[in-house]
């Protein structure tokens, strides 16, 4: 599924940092300090996006991050209350194996995954961090396997079937 450009501006969007980190960068005169903000940006029904942002001030970083989150925001499908099927992203040396859960389980994630999930509207999941626990590829891992999930109208489509054929 190609994710067309959605209006951010359209959308009631909740944000979470995930990470500020100070990060420093050393030259002649000493070092010069800046922090970087992590966020994810969602609306709990169906879209979420993720962005970086790096600031003098925390403040500002924040603002940066969540300026870019809005700007690659991706549609998730989601089936009652879980993901369609389960589906590995990876990212770089990070993994993430996201799993459906029946209903009434909650959402099992860690950290990152966890803020992904919920700010996408899952409320029954599972999944685990494996490899890389750092939140960057976390959070690109997540993101890369929400963006691969299909839902059986969609396959169907694709295949130029009917939903009843691949059952």
């Amino acid at each position: 599924m190609i994710n067309a450009k959605i209006d951010a501006s359209k959308l009631d969007m909740e944000e979470r940092v995930v990470e500020i980190r100070r990060v420093t960068k050393v030259v002649k005169g000493g070092r010069n300090m800046r922090f970087a903000a992590l966020v994810i940006v969602g609306d709990r029904n169906g879209h979420v996006g993720y962005g970086a942002g790096k600031a003098m001030e925390v403040p500002d970083a924040i603002r940066k991050a969540v300026e870019a989150a809005k700007k690659n925001l991706i549609t998730v499908p989601i089936v009652g209350t879980t993901v369609p099927h389960r589906i590995e992203g990876k990212h770089g040396s990070g993994s993430v194996l996201i799993m459906p859960a029946t209903e009434g389980t909650g959402v099992i994630a860690g950290g990152a995954a966890r803020a992904i999930l919920e700010l996408a509207g899952y409320k029954d999941v599972r999944s685990k961090s494996l490899g890389s626990k750092n939140a960057r590829n976390v959070v690109n891992a997540t993101v890369a396997g929400l963006a691969n999930l299909r839902t059986m109208e969609q396959v169907a489509e694709l295949r130029e079937k009917k939903v009843e054929d691949l059952i």
